[in-house]
């Protein structure tokens, strides 16, 4: 299992180009399996998620090769089994997005119960009520989940009690295929989402509402192949960006896109950063300030986004002033602070809320990660910390970043991979 060494003090300074998102590529991987025609994806991330979903894909007989600039050409008109397997299931929550596109297509899913980051509850009741109030039987035995209809699925008027990404993004596929109208009321808003949607009417889907939480489409009774790029990934930049702002330095980022993230440019211009936005780039530069500390509250998009929470949080440590963390989407995900504190931060927990106190630096500590943010949150803080800083498990943020050391790297960050 390698660790990640990093020796804090430098100023992050230079440009680098943002990969495709993760949490696009992976539902849009998934949403292949509603066509027996071949699709072709571009701008996939290199990363171990992206890897595992394609060998899921393969392990149900669907065809599939990548290039060197990670574009896929799929093909699953020889598709062979149902069955999304325990073994690859355990290690990437994103594999029950096959239970919809299987069920509506071939009748038939038997996927494993999902695994991935240790940060609460996540449960799938969702995806099941839906896929069921559409006519699907579902049982659940043996760890898998069996879902199985009598012809095709049925087009349902479908209340979701939770805003829930993987949920709207199942229920979208397996209604792309429906036999009649779905309509999705309090549906996911995230550019994730609006990502596979787009990439569904590519492929002769029909879906109004799309970037609402009322969607409504038209089930077909086919969808042809297409070729479709995927969207860049928010996260990625977003977490850049802090990186910089926390280590009072200046960077371009490539292949971007602003829209995608409105709520973190906000709240890094109230910690002072200079923020500068072109078609397709953005540039942000603290001129050398010490960052301001900034208040946030997590919530589903448009609102700030869970997935940024750690980050900040790891600003904040070293920010000027005091601020509180609120945490509203999942019930673990402030577990890192234990680890900033190891590391010289003054954080307090009460509840889903840190308050953090900011300190003049960190200090260099062997850590370890405990999921994919709170590993990007902990490089932050290895990157203004005095001294040396060791990142354990650091399989966690491989499932997330494309190349980070090296993305790091080429910006001035003193930052390499070892052995353990």
């Amino acid at each position: 299992m390698d660790k990640l060494i990093i020796v804090g003090g430098a100023v992050l300074n230079g440009d680098i180009r943002i990969s495709g998102a993760k949490n696009s590529a992976l539902p849009i991987l998934a949403a292949t399996l509603l066509t027996g025609e071949k699709m072709r994806i571009s701008n996939l991330p290199h990363l171990h998620d992206i890897t595992t979903m394609i060998e899921l894909l393969g392990c149900m007989g669907v065809e599939s090769s990548i290039d060197e600039k990670m574009t896929v050409e799929i093909d699953n008109s020889n598709i062979s089994s149902y069955c999304a397997p325990y073994d690859l299931v355990k290690t990437m929550r994103a594999s029950v997005l096959v239970l919809g596109p299987l069920l509506a297509r071939f009748g038939a899913a038997e996927v494993s119960f999902p695994g991935g980051c240790a940060i609460g509850s996540r449960p799938v009741d969702q995806h099941l009520r839906g896929l069921e109030m559409m006519g699907a039987e579902v049982d659940i035995s043996g760890g898998y989940i069996k879902a199985k209809t009598n012809g095709r699925l049925k087009g349902a008027h479908i209340i979701m009690d939770i805003v829930t990404v993987g949920g709207t993004e199942n229920l979208l596929m397996a209604a792309a295929l429906a036999d009649g109208e779905t309509i999705i009321e309090n549906a996911a808003r995230e550019p994730e989402v609006t990502d596979l949607a787009n990439c569904l009417v590519a492929m002769g889907s029909e879906i109004t509402g799309i970037g609402s939480d009322r969607l409504v489409i038209q089930g077909k009774e086919e969808l042809h192949g297409c070729e479709y790029r995927i969207m860049p990934d928010r996260i990625e930049t977003g977490t850049y960006l802090v990186a910089a702002a926390a280590t009072r330095g200046r960077i371009k980022l490539r292949d971007t896109d602003a829209k995608l993230l409105e709520s973190v440019l906000q709240k890094l211009e109230e910690c002072g950063a200079t923020i500068e936005i072109s078609e397709n780039t953005i540039e942000l530069d603290m001129k050398g300030k010490k960052p301001l500390a900034v208040t946030i509250k997590t919530a589903p998009y448009p609102a700030f986004p869970t997935d940024m929470q750690a980050q900040f949080t790891a600003l904040n440590s070293v920010a000027e002033g005091t601020s509180m963390v609120t945490e509203t989407v999942f019930e673990n995900r402030l577990i890192q602070t234990h680890e900033l504190n190891r590391m010289g931060a003054k954080i307090t927990l009460e509840g889903n809320t840190a308050m953090v106190t900011g300190v003049e630096r960190l200090k260099g500590a062997p850590v370890m990660a405990s999921d994919l943010r709170a590993s990007a949150s902990l490089v932050i803080a290895g990157l203004v910390a005095e001294g040396e800083t060791v990142i354990d498990r650091i399989y966690h943020i491989d499932r997330g970043y494309e190349c980070i050391e090296e993305k790091l790297q080429q910006l001035g960050g003193s930052i390499r991979r070892v052995p353990s």
